[in-house]
């Protein structure tokens, strides 16, 4: 029954990863691409190996602060649907978020946004 959600909350994940790179990426860019002390192709291949390390050895930590310290999941016991529909609007809401203040180069902590987003589901649940 809500086989849909967890299939387009797919796609937000994905929305959100790029989001996150977008905005942290360019952070990075700026200053050395614009001072011409390296080329975008340098930065480019530094990010993405800076990128891939950090998400590859770092990730799991960020992903069990998330899910286990923001909140007591259990909580939720018996509301499967209420705790998925709410992960999923807190993912939406903050991917939307990144992406529009990313493009309007607007100043946005991605982390903020997605624990900002948990904490309001949990607020308006319970």
């Amino acid at each position: 029954m809500l086989l849909w959600m967890v299939i387009v909350s797919g796609f937000f994940c994905c929305a959100m990863a790029w989001g996150i790179g977008a905005n942290d990426v360019a952070n990075f860019f700026g200053a050395p691409v614009g001072s011409k002390s390296i080329t975008l192709k340098r930065a480019m291949i530094i990010a993405f190996i800076g990128e891939f390390i950090g998400g590859f050895f770092l990730g799991s930590t960020v992903t069990n602060t998330i899910r286990k310290k923001i909140t007591d999941f259990g909580y939720y016991d018996g509301e499967a649907e209420t705790l998925l529909l709410g992960m999923f609007s807190a993912l939406l809401a903050a991917a939307m978020w990144v992406y529009l203040a990313t493009k309007y180069s607007l100043p946005v902590s991605t982390t903020q946004s997605i624990v900002g987003a948990i904490i309001g589901f949990v607020l308006v649940s319970k």
